[in-house]
């Protein structure tokens, strides 16, 4: 049932104040000059609340962009992997500084593209400019708290970040060792001040595992039976086993001999409580070979580039390194395919012969 009543204001002014009863709902009110504004309120609210459309709607002008990432922090971050929880915590709040305090109707994909833009531009927090793929992260977990509040909390019925176009990710980086790089680091690693350098760096060539994913091993997620790590934080959020070859496995050997009792980690720092930093005996290494554009996260590359010029397919390293899909190894592709070009050549050889 739908009424609208005439009144008159103090002023002499006729307004519409038109009302809403549907029942199992509450009654919906709205004031307007002109009553045909009043009688067509009426009809768009009537079928939006038919349609379950309306009180989503009013939800959205209830609630600040702030207070929905707030809920979601305090509701659904806690059950994410320590260093998601740190990276997501920083973006979430830059979004809250910028415009936490608009309404969620108010935020347009005109609005979030306009602070992509800005993400792009500004300095980061380790005093450069954002990369592209830094930007894209940031608009992915805004974007998981708008899935959220539209899936589980019913405050949207759409995501304004869906339809805003992310950065363009540059080509995928790959630098890896040669052979006789290889060679020479390994032998000032293992020669390093900092007993853990070496077996850390064997453990990241060998396994292409991830730098926080060898620092926070513990004694008990190495299977000594089976040969293997389980790494129970990664970037993925999901829990995965790495083979350790027979090198590896010989290393790990050696640091049980002379491990602490005091604590569980393979590579702890002087408290026992925490990993050890690696920062200077890695750069002291570096630059004692000559080693040039090398970071850490490229011994990852370089073990993955080595199982593909050992003719691994891109599902098997993809799945050697534990990425959801086969896009991020697509990089190697070009490795893989230089050399099983050999195999194919002798294959022609072979069936073909001086043809």
């Amino acid at each position: 049932m739908a009424t609208i009543v005439e009144r008159r204001t103090g002023d002499g002014k006729i307004r519409y104040q038109a009302k809403v009863r549907l029942k199992g709902f509450p009654p919906q009110t709205a004031t307007f000059d002109r009553k045909t504004d009043a009688r067509k309120w009426i009809q768009d609210t009537e079928s939006a609340i038919r349609d379950g459309r309306h009180f989503k709607g009013t939800e959205a002008k209830r609630h600040t962009l702030s207070e929905m990432i707030e809920r979601y922090m305090r509701d659904v971050l806690p059950s994410k992997s320590d260093s998601m929880q740190r990276d997501q915590t920083t973006q979430l709040n830059w979004w809250k500084e910028r415009i936490g305090d608009r309404l969620l109707s108010d935020i347009t994909p005109a609005l979030i593209a306009e602070h992509r833009d800005l993400l792009l531009k500004e300095i980061g927090p380790k005093k450069k400019k954002r990369s592209p793929s830094s930007v894209i992260n940031y608009m992915a977990a805004l974007s998981h708290v708008f899935t959220i509040a539209i899936r589980e909390w019913e405050w949207l019925e759409d995501s304004p970040i869906r339809n805003v176009r992310k950065p363009k990710r540059p080509r995928g980086r790959v630098r890896f060792l040669d052979k006789e790089e290889r060679e020479q680091f390994l032998e000032v690693c293992k020669a390093s001040h900092n007993s853990a350098l070496y077996p850390v760096v064997v453990l990241a060539l060998s396994t292409g595992a991830r730098r926080m994913e060898i620092m926070n091993l513990t004694w008990g997620d190495i299977d000594f039976i089976r040969k293997r790590a389980i790494i129970h934080e990664t970037k993925n959020d999901e829990r995965r086993a790495i083979r350790l070859g027979e090198p590896v496995f010989k290393v790990i050997g050696e640091i049980q001999k002379v491990r602490r009792i005091d604590t569980n980690l393979l590579f702890p720092d002087e408290t026992g409580r925490k990993p050890i930093d690696l920062r200077r005996a890695w750069d002291k290494a570096i630059k004692e070979v000559g080693i040039e554009d090398f970071r850490f996260h490229d011994l990852r590359h370089s073990a993955a580039s080595y199982l593909a010029m050992e003719g691994a397919s891109l599902a098997e390293i993809s799945a050697a390194l534990g990425h959801k899909t086969l896009q991020m190894v697509k990089r190697y592709s070009h490795l893989s395919e230089e050399h099983t070009g050999d195999v194919v050549a002798r294959m022609n050889d072979t069936i073909f012969g001086s043809i």
